[in-house]
């Protein structure tokens, strides 16, 4: 195919390794609706091939990556605009990068934005052997939560144990009443990133005036809710977050993009590759995803 030149302001990055997200699920089966045709992938690590009009702070030979408002990741090239763009430093490797970019942003969104997680908060994470889930327990275990946390099976157990999590459960299990048990009846806040299936439960789950953060699909759109729903729970509040939202001011992409690197390089969270396939393997890395196979983040290499 032909590569288009960049234009003003736009760079062009050849990309080394491209992110896997239950985004690019959802634009596939037409739960995110996308003008067809469309090539998915939000997120990717590369290197600047050239370089249009009125771009400052990049050249050719730079190792950068992006999270993109627009889908076209599962490229060889793409040409990105470079507001988009950010630097990598020599100790994020490119497959980290790609691998953590969206959902490490992501979690900066929902403990330091959505709600401030602070020391004695107690919170419920669903899917929290997942990209995004998994940074979440680390992180919030970090700024002192106590943090429970409800994976897809058995097997996942373990591995979130690890991660800090004070109490695990699966999906089967009665994780509301685990989330009523201490003080306060309940949590302070659900990240919910599952969707039907819990969406119901994930609000009996709070305390009152407790915050329900919707941010995922991965079992089908949530329910509508009458707002009087929540005022029979206790007064809860109800937000669905979108990272685009966070992040449309430049130096507001650069503040999180900091605060996630500052996190990786202390250790607070630790970015795990659970499997990587060819980009030509995408339809097979979307099967294991949506059913559940996956472990940590999954990255596709051109």
């Amino acid at each position: 195919m032909e590569v288009a030149a960049p234009g003003p302001g736009e760079v062009l990055v050849r990309h080394t390794a491209v992110g896997l997200n239950f985004f690019d699920v959802y634009e596939r089966t037409g739960l995110y609706q996308a003008a067809l045709p469309f090539t998915p992938g939000r997120e990717a690590a590369g290197v600047v091939e050239a370089v249009g009009s009125r771009v400052r702070g990049f050249s050719v030979g730079d190792r950068v990556a992006y999270v993109s408002n627009t889908s076209g990741a599962y490229a060889e090239l793409r040409v990105v605009a470079a507001d988009r763009l950010v630097r990598l430093p020599d100790d994020i490797d490119d497959r980290v990068a790609a691998a953590v970019l969206l959902k490490g942003l992501t979690a900066q969104m929902l403990l330091r934005q959505v709600y401030r997680v602070r020391g004695g908060d107690r919170i419920l994470v669903h899917a929290a052997a997942g990209g995004v889930g998994s940074l979440l327990v680390s992180w919030a275990k970090h700024l002192g939560a106590t943090v429970i946390a409800v994976v897809g099976d058995a097997v996942k157990v373990a591995y979130v144990r690890e991660l800090g999590a004070d109490e695990v459960l699966t999906a089967s299990d009665d994780w509301v009443a685990a989330a009523k048990a201490g003080d306060g009846g309940g949590v302070h806040v659900v990240y919910d990133s599952v969707g039907k299936d819990t969406f119901w439960r994930s609000l009996d789950s709070l305390r009152p005036r407790g915050l329900m953060v919707s941010f995922g699909n991965a079992s089908g759109p949530a329910p509508a809710v009458a707002p009087l729903e929540l005022s029979k729970r206790g007064s809860l509040y109800l937000t669905r977050p979108t990272l685009f939202d966070y992040t449309r001011a430049r130096t507001e992409l650069l503040k999180a993009t900091q605060d996630l690197f500052a996190a990786i390089r202390g250790g607070v969270i630790r970015p795990r590759i659970g499997q990587t396939f060819a980009l030509r393997e995408a339809a097979e890395a979307h099967r294991a995803l949506e059913s559940r196979r996956t472990t940590g983040s999954t990255v596709l290499i051109p």
